[in-house]
C-alpha cells in the first residue's frame, strides 16, 4: 500500500517563503497532526480570541491539515476585503451552503454563473422595493402579537425567529407566498439554519443528526416552492414579488431557472434578509432590558415620532436616530457572523507576512468588534458611539463589519436594519418588557449566532403616551432636514467606488441628478462635481448607500 499521498496530505511540503517575508507567528499548544482541531470544534470563538489576545492581528494555526490565518483589525479587514477574488475567494470556504442553496447554487457555481444570480437576488433589496418594506414589517408585527394579551411570557428567540420569518418572506417573495405560509415553513426553515455549523467547514457532508436534518428541510422546502410555482402557473397569475422574478429570469444563454434553482434562490435571499433580522431584534430587546435609562431615551424617541399617529415606515424610521443606534450596537456586541473566510487561491502577502496558496483566512467580527482602540469601552452596551461627535462606526474603515465588507459586503444589511427598527418602533412603544434572567449568552453551535435557548421575556402592556415631542428637523441654506443633512454651499466633489457597489439604487433615489443605475448594473456617476446646491442629496446618497461606496471631499 502506497502511503506517501496521505503522509504527503498530512504533512505537506512547505512553500519557500520569499526573502523578506516570514509566516504569521503559530498559536501555542494544538496536537501532532490534528493541531487545534479539537479546540475549534468545541469552540470556535474561544480559540479566536486566544489567537488575538496571544498573538495580536494576525496568528496561524491548523485544523486537520488546513492551514489557518486570523486576522483582527482595520487593517488586516482592509487588506483581505480589497484583494481580487482571483487571490483571495470566498466560494471555496462558502462550500458549506452546497447543501443549503442546492448544486450549482451561489457558492457552488463557477464564478460567471454565481455573478448571474447574485444579479438576480438584487431586484428585492433595491431602493424601489426597499420603501414599501417598512410597512408591511409593521403590518406583520401587528398581526403576530394580536393576541397577546395585557402581560404574559414569550420565548423570545422563537418569536423573533417567526415573526421574521413572516415579515422577511412577505417582504422579499411576495404576499402570495407569505399567505400561503405555515408555521412548517418556520421549523424547516429553522432546520436549515442549524445546519450551517463551523464543523461544516471542515465537512459538510458528515453523518450528523443536524445536517441530516438540514438535507431533509432542503428536500421538503422545494417541495413547498415547487406547488406555489404550479399553483400559480396554473392561475396564469402574474405577481408583483421575487419569486415571479426568478419564474422569469433567464440566464445569459436564455435558459430558465429550475425548480430546485428558484428554492435555491429563494433560500438565499432569506439567508440575505431572515438571519440578521431574526438574532438581531432578539439581542436588541435583551439589552435595552439590561440597560433601562437607554431603554426610556429610545422611547421617548419612538413616542415622539409616532405617538400622535404618524405611520411607521421607510421614511419615518429615517428619523429615528437613537433606535438605528440599537441595532447597529447589536450588532456590534452580537454579530451574526462571527467568522468571515476567504481562501488563498494565490499567495497573498499582509505587511511583512506571507500567506501561501491554500490558506484559509479567517476575519471575526466578534473578536474585531471588542479592540478598544476602535471602540472606546467595547464591553458596554452603549448607543452614543453611533451619534455625532463619536461616530465610531464610520471614523476607521473596516473596523465595524458586522455584514462583511468589500464587495462581498451581505447584499441584505440595508434591509435588516429597517425591518429590526420597524420590529422595535412597535415593540417598544406598546409592552414593557422583563427578562427572566439577565445572564444570557451566545450560542456559537451554529454560524449565526442568537442566544443561547431558551430566553424567556415578560410583556406588559403600556399606557399610550400621546406625543411629547415632535421629531427634530434642521433647517438650513439648502433646505436640509434630519434625513437630507443641512450643508453650506460650498464646492465638493462625488467619488463612487464601483469595486464595493452591488447596484441598490438607493444612491439614484437620493439624488437621481448625480447617480444613475441602468438595469441590475453598478451605480453609474453623472456628476463628479456636482453643483454645491446638491450636496445634501449627495450625502444622503452616501449616508444611505448600503456598501458605503460613495465619499463626499471638500474641494
Amino acid at each position: 500500500m502506497d502511503l506517501q499521498p496521505l503522509v504527503a496530505k498530512v504533512f505537506p511540503k512547505k512553500t519557500e517563503v520569499p526573502k523578506g517575508l516570514r509566516r504569521p507567528p503559530k498559536l501555542s499548544g494544538g496536537l501532532p497532526v490534528v493541531g487545534h482541531t479539537a479546540d475549534f470544534v468545541r469552540d470556535t470563538i474561544g480559540l479566536l480570541k486566544r489567537v488575538n489576545a496571544e498573538l495580536g492581528e494576525i496568528g496561524a494555526f491548523d485544523i486537520l491539515g488546513k492551514k489557518m490565518v486570523a486576522v483582527f483589525g482595520p487593517d488586516a479587514h482592509e487588506a483581505v476585503f480589497r484583494a481580487p477574488d482571483e487571490q483571495l475567494n470566498p466560494s471555496e470556504a462558502y462550500k458549506i451552503m452546497t447543501p443549503v442553496f442546492g448544486k450549482g447554487m451561489v457558492y457552488d457555481a463557477p464564478p460567471e454563473k454565481m455573478n448571474e444570480q447574485l444579479k438576480m437576488l438584487l431586484p428585492a433589496l433595491k431602493d424601489r422595493r426597499m420603501r414599501t418594506y417598512g410597512e408591511i414589517v409593521v403590518r406583520e408585527v401587528e398581526s403576530t402579537i394580536s393576541d397577546w394579551a395585557d402581560e404574559g411570557e414569550i420565548d423570545l428567540v422563537d418569536f423573533c425567529r417567526v415573526l421574521t420569518n413572516f415579515t422577511s418572506s412577505h417582504c422579499l417573495l411576495g404576499k402570495e407566498f407569505r399567505t400561503g405560509m405555515t408555521e412548517e415553513f418556520a421549523r424547516v426553515y429553522h432546520s436549515l439554519e442549524r445546519g450551517v455549523t463551523p464543523i461544516a467547514y471542515l465537512n459538510a457532508h458528515l453523518p450528523l443528526p443536524s445536517f441530516r436534518e438540514r438535507d431533509r428541510a432542503r428536500i421538503r422546502l422545494e417541495q413547498m416552492v415547487t406547488k406555489i410555482i404550479e399553483e400559480r402557473k396554473n392561475s396564469g397569475r402574474v405577481g408583483e414579488d421575487f419569486l415571479q422574478t426568478m419564474m422569469d429570469a433567464r440566464y445569459k444563454s436564455g435558459a430558465p431557472l429550475t425548480d430546485f434553482e428558484i428554492t435555491g434562490m429563494l433560500i438565499a435571499s432569506m439567508f440575505a434578509g431572515h438571519h440578521t433580522s431574526s438574532v438581531t431584534t432578539a439581542w436588541a430587546l435583551i439589552e435595552l432590558v439590561r440597560n433601562p435609562e437607554q431603554l426610556a431615551r429610545v422611547r421617548a424617541e419612538l413616542d415622539g415620532l409616532f405617538g400622535s399617529g404618524e405611520e411607521v415606515g421607510f421614511a419615518s424610521l429615517r428619523n429615528a436616530p437613537l433606535t438605528e443606534a440599537v441595532v447597529l450596537e447589536a450588532l456590534r456586541l452580537h454579530p451574526p457572523l462571527f467568522m468571515l473566510v476567504r481562501v488563498v487561491v494565490k499567495d497573498f502577502v499582509y505587511k511583512d507576512y506571507f500567506l501561501e496558496k491554500g490558506t484559509w483566512v479567517i476575519l471575526s467580527p466578534t473578536v474585531s468588534h471588542l479592540i478598544p482602540e476602535y471602540f472606546a469601552d467595547p464591553h458596554k452596551f452603549d448607543i452614543d458611539r453611533y451619534l455625532p461627535p463619536r461616530e465610531e462606526d464610520k471614523k476607521r474603515d473596516y473596523a465595524f463589519l458586522p455584514f462583511g465588507g468589500g464587495r462581498h459586503k451581505c447584499m441584505g444589511n440595508a434591509f435588516a436594519i429597517l425591518q429590526v427598527k420597524a420590529i422595535l418602533s412597535i415593540l417598544l412603544r406598546r409592552y414593557d418588557f422583563e427578562l427572566a434572567n439577565h445572564d444570557v449568552k451566545s450560542d456559537f453551535q451554529g454560524l449565526v449566532v442568537g442566544p443561547k435557548e431558551p430566553v424567556r421575556l415578560g410583556y406588559k402592556r403600556r399606557q399610550q403616551p400621546s406625543a411629547s415631542r415632535t421629531p427634530e428637523v434642521t433647517t438650513a441654506t439648502d433646505g436640509g432636514t434630519a434625513d437630507q443633512p443641512a450643508t453650506t454651499h460650498k464646492p465638493f466633489k462625488v467619488t463612487l467606488n464601483l469595486d464595493v457597489c452591488q447596484g441598490h439604487a438607493m444612491c439614484q433615489g437620493e439624488s437621481p441628478e448625480i447617480f444613475r443605475q441602468i438595469g441590475v448594473g453598478k451605480a453609474r456617476l453623472l456628476q463628479a462635481t456636482p453643483d454645491p446646491s446638491l450636496r445634501a442629496k449627495a450625502e444622503a446618497a452616501a449616508k444611505y448607500c448600503p456598501t458605503r461606496a460613495i465619499r463626499i471631499e471638500e474641494i
